[in-house]
């Protein structure tokens, strides 16, 4: 794999910005011309720094007002229990984000629900009906501050 340079770092950044661009318009922010510029994109895409491109939704808009994060410990960590909870994981809508982390807790999982009564079925129906979950803590968010998938390039 190729060591990033300059120019490929201008155009992972160009892209985090606006992934829409166009290869002439990603060209031009970077100054190179649009044959060498596609195949950079294609190379840092063959070589796993670009992993894909999404629309970012609008949360109100699609009735996902509440943001939480739960944490979930687990009373037993083996593995059936964590596929168990990984496969509900993955079958829940309303997850986004979920990481198993070190420290007081198993897991942090990061959900959007449409409000406080969507978010106790969801926590009945895709966690505590869990063999393994031993206890959730839930944080409600009262204010986004920031929100971003940036990576600093």
């Amino acid at each position: 794999m190729k060591e990033l340079d300059r120019l490929d770092r201008k155009i992972l950044r160009a892209l985090q910005q606006e992934g829409r661009l166009s290869n002439i318009e990603l060209a031009e922010k970077v100054n190179l011309s649009p044959t060498a510029t596609a195949e950079r994109v294609k190379r840092l895409t063959r070589d796993g720094y670009i992993t894909g491109y999404m629309a970012i939704l609008s949360p109100e808009r699609l009735g996902r007002n509440l943001l939480v994060f739960v944490q979930i410990k687990l009373d037993r960590t083996t593995p059936d229990v964590f596929d168990t909870f990984a496969e509900a994981v993955r079958q829940s809508d309303n997850v986004m984000e979920c990481h198993m982390v070190a420290g007081g807790f198993d897991y942090l999982v990061k959900a959007r629900v449409a409000g406080m009564e969507a978010y106790r079925t969801f926590l009945s129906d895709v966690f505590l009906s869990l063999p393994g979950v031993r206890e959730t803590h839930t944080y409600a968010v009262m204010e986004e501050v920031k929100s971003t998938g940036w990576i600093p390039v």
